[in-house]
């Protein structure tokens, strides 16, 4: 893996993290007066005037993309009109929540969907393997708003096992991580699965079950290092899902995180917090992925040589 290679990516992230950015501010300024949202449709005038001046939404976009930019080198972030303090306070504030939700889930994903796949594939076309996969179809198949309202009205409001909302405790957790784990996991198992198959019958399995290797030795010193190289590619797209998964299901089982405050920001026209949280969530996605793509090139350095025309 070179330094071209390693260059391009970079470049190519930084740019992306812009465009989304740009876009995303242009996009918001274009959707809505927030001075009417924050003050009414009914307020006075002058007072929509002064609201308008005071936040520099009555200068043209590009002017204020410009302050943008400046301020976000300077530190500074905005200010949150309905919190009624600094933007990047109140997201900072969400975010252990968001993140102990998607840590738990990716923990919970992994624990599941690879090994179901690893079984599913050992024993290919078996009644294991079909019922493994008719589920994982299942799950993949099922909206997460879908399968959180069915599991609130099983396990809170019928058997009255699990909070409904909120995030006190470790209970809290069970619903949402099911409901954001369910998908992923069954991902993760048809991915795990053909990767698994493909490597069962190289050569070099053959080879090694001719040395005398017991069956499971064979399957952890070789099949399974080299199954994971396609799964490093899928894993980019995990991260992407498991954001975008987070939105919905934050809000379907009111978990104080991003996803929440992203969504009640938007239709307030909070535009600094909607800024800030789609600036960590593309740079989160941009930098997952920048990871993989150098990751990938060195566990295979054939990548990196066709990405740079070697």
């Amino acid at each position: 893996m070179n330094f071209i290679f390693i260059s391009q990516k970079i470049a190519r992230a930084l740019l992306t993290v812009v465009l989304i950015v740009s876009t995303v501010f242009i996009v918001l300024r274009l959707s809505g007066d927030p001075a009417i949202y924050v003050l009414g449709i009914d307020a006075d005038p002058r007072a929509l005037d002064e609201f308008r001046t005071r936040w520099g939404l009555d200068r043209p976009v590009l002017v204020q993309y410009w302050q943008f930019i400046i301020n976000c080198l300077h530190g500074d972030f905005g200010y949150s009109y309905f919190e009624e303090r600094s933007a990047m306070e109140a997201v900072m504030e969400r975010l252990p929540k968001t993140m102990l939700l998607m840590g738990v889930t990716a923990v919970v994903t992994l624990l599941i969907g690879i090994p179901t796949g690893v079984i599913a594939a050992l024993y290919r076309n078996s009644w294991i393997d079909r019922v493994t996969m008719l589920t994982a179809v299942a799950g993949f198949s099922i909206p997460n708003f879908v399968l959180g309202v069915f599991l609130i009205l099983v396990f809170s409001v019928t058997l009255n096992w699990l909070p409904t909302s909120g995030s006190g405790t470790w209970q809290h957790l069970v619903m949402p991580v099911i409901t954001m784990g369910v998908a992923e996991a069954a991902v993760f198992a048809r991915f795990t699965r053909s990767a698994m198959l493909e490597t069962l019958h190289q050569p070099y399995m053959k080879t090694a079950r001719a040395k005398g290797l017991l069956r499971h030795q064979t399957i952890w010193r070789h099949a399974m290092p080299n199954a994971a190289i396609p799964l490093v590619t899928v894993a980019g797209f995990f991260i992407g899902t498991l954001i975008a998964g987070g939105v919905v299901t934050e809000n379907v089982f009111a978990w104080p995180g991003l996803g929440r405050l992203l969504v009640t920001s938007v239709a307030n026209r909070d535009l600094a917090v909607v800024q800030i949280i789609v600036m960590l969530i593309a740079c989160s996605m941009v930098i997952t992925n920048l990871t993989i793509d150098l990751l990938y090139g060195w566990l295979d350095p054939r990548v990196a040589s066709l990405r740079t025309g070697e």
